[in-house]
């Protein structure tokens, strides 16, 4: 009988690592080299990779029938990731590496024609996995770092194909790789003193910071939307560790987590406004995470909001309640999370100039009211603070003073967001559901959110959106009750977008 040599590995589904077993069977027969196990193209084509490789460390496949199939025969596999565990059970069965001993390891990474080992994407979370099984991990050089991450497991992470095959053979020895360390980054992107005037658009920006609230800016063009957007990221506190844990996988997955260092800044987005649904929320060929799933705990920037195509600007409404996303497949649904802070930018009208009354829009007030129309109304009910960004005029320009650092704002932020945490619920207020928040409201302000929710026509949503804005205001002021103050500046942040009625 056939010794079959057996290597485990992982497909994909989302952020899980799903474990998949490479056999290979070396029999008499027609020389051959088959993939079998529903390998996509690229998964096919590592026999030709596999076979060259060998042939460049002085090795060649014997003159038989290869057989590698890839169990579970019904997942679909996908990814480049697949060819050093197939070249290791061709190994094994050609009986070069020891079985036992490779049979201990998960492997994943690509391989060049010369032998060494490209980085391929998911290292870390199969990493995470391969230590659930009990089982250690190889994977290409340069990712050892990011692998390590998963704590207690055995990390080999060769330069290229020899120097594996030598550690099994006992003749080097493969030290294992050490994380990064784990530090705060400090923000090096543009300050907030640079923004002069916009003193009520400054404070709508710190409150959203503050509880990761949804943000939509009105304003014609070149009134500081998109300068203030910018300047948003700086506010906001580094990631956590178990956070930067949870973001750098979603990065992972995607191959966009470089030099095994965890990310500690919440990501920041800004798709073009010609992202197609598949960019935005994720999917295409291999369902891979979209923009929205980039800025998982961070913020998805929307610029020129009306002018997303409307299937992908309808396709965030349920990313934005529930905090995931699904793509569902004829034969899989593959989840990504996508709890992200939205920050989305427009004009009044197609001309921008809607209500201006130096550059007043000749077609007004259809030209806004047409405009506006391109976002329904649910969404816009997704937006927990609505502004009007006004255009500064040039005499005040030149004399207004500089406004506060981005430091010393974020210095406020980090406060708040700590009294959030103290308080034993959310991670931050855009999270707090009404149960949570209700009870800290006085009675006078709880009087004053059923009055205005009655005369403004708020939904329900709506009123827990507010709600969420007013404990972020009272974080912001150090206060452990909500007050009529509180939720009157709220409520001024939830008027209805011009042209809509």
């Amino acid at each position: 009988m056939t010794a079959i040599a057996r290597i485990p590995t992982f497909a994909f589904s989302g952020i899980e690592a799903v474990p998949v077993e490479v056999q290979v069977q070396i029999a008499p027969g027609l020389p051959a080299f088959l993939v079998v196990g529903l390998p996509d193209k690229a998964v096919g084509e590592s026999r030709e990779r596999v076979r060259a490789a060998l042939t460049a460390i002085g090795l060649s496949l014997p003159p038989k029938r290869v057989l590698v199939n890839l169990a579970p025969a019904d997942i679909a596999k996908e990814g480049s990731h697949f060819d050093l565990p197939i070249a290791l059970g061709v190994l094994a069965a050609m009986e070069v590496i020891p079985r036992d001993a490779v049979a201990e390891f998960a492997a994943l990474g690509e391989l060049a024609l010369d032998g060494t080992l490209a980085p391929v994407a998911g290292v870390l979370p199969a990493a995470i996995a391969a230590g659930a099984r009990e089982l250690g991990l190889v994977c290409p050089g340069l990712q050892g770092p990011e692998a390590a991450w998963a704590g207690t497991v055995e990390v080999l992470a060769p330069p290229d194909l020899p120097a594996l095959i030598n550690h099994f053979l006992g003749r080097q020895l493969l030290t294992a790789p050490e994380p990064p360390a784990l530090e705060a980054e400090p923000w090096r992107g543009p300050d907030l003193t640079e923004v002069r005037g916009q003193e009520s658009a400054k404070r709508a920006l710190e409150i959203a910071a503050a509880g990761a609230l949804n943000l939509l800016m009105l304003g014609p063009p070149g009134s500081g939307k998109s300068m203030l957007a910018a300047r948003l990221p700086g506010l906001l506190p580094d990631l956590t560790p178990a956070e930067a844990l949870e973001v750098s996988l979603v990065h992972s997955v995607a191959g966009m987590l470089h030099g095994g260092k965890l990310l500690r800044r919440p990501p920041f987005r800004d798709p073009h406004h010609s992202a197609s649904v598949p960019a935005l929320v994720g999917g295409g060929h291999r369902a891979k995470p979209g923009e929205i799933s980039l800025a998982h705990l961070g913020v998805l920037f929307l610029d020129e909001w009306p002018e997303f195509p409307r299937p992908a600007l309808e396709a965030l409404r349920q990313p934005m309640e529930t905090g995931r996303t699904t793509i569902s497949r004829a034969n899989a649904h593959v989840s990504y999370p996508a709890r992200f802070q939205c920050v989305a930018a427009m004009n009044p009208c197609r001309c921008g100039y809607l209500g201006d009354p130096s550059r007043e829009c000749a077609r007004a007030p259809g030209c806004g009211q047409d405009y506006q129309m391109r976002l329904s109304g649910p969404l816009l009910d997704r937006m927990d603070i609505v502004i009007e960004v006004q255009p500064i005029a040039a005499s005040e320009l030149a004399r207004a003073p500089a406004g506060e650092t981005t430091a010393a704002v974020a210095a406020r932020v980090a406060a708040a967001r700590e009294r959030t945490r103290a308080r034993g619920g959310a991670r931050c207020n855009a999270e707090a559901g009404w149960e949570e928040l209700q009870p800290t409201l006085d009675a006078d302000a709880l009087a004053l959110l059923e009055t205005a929710a009655a005369r403004l026509r708020l939904s329900t949503r709506g009123q827990v959106r507010a709600l969420r804005v007013a404990r972020t205001i009272a974080d912001l002021a150090g206060a452990a009750r909500v007050a009529r103050a509180h939720v009157a500046e709220a409520l001024a942040f939830r008027h209805r977008v011009p042209g809509r009625g």
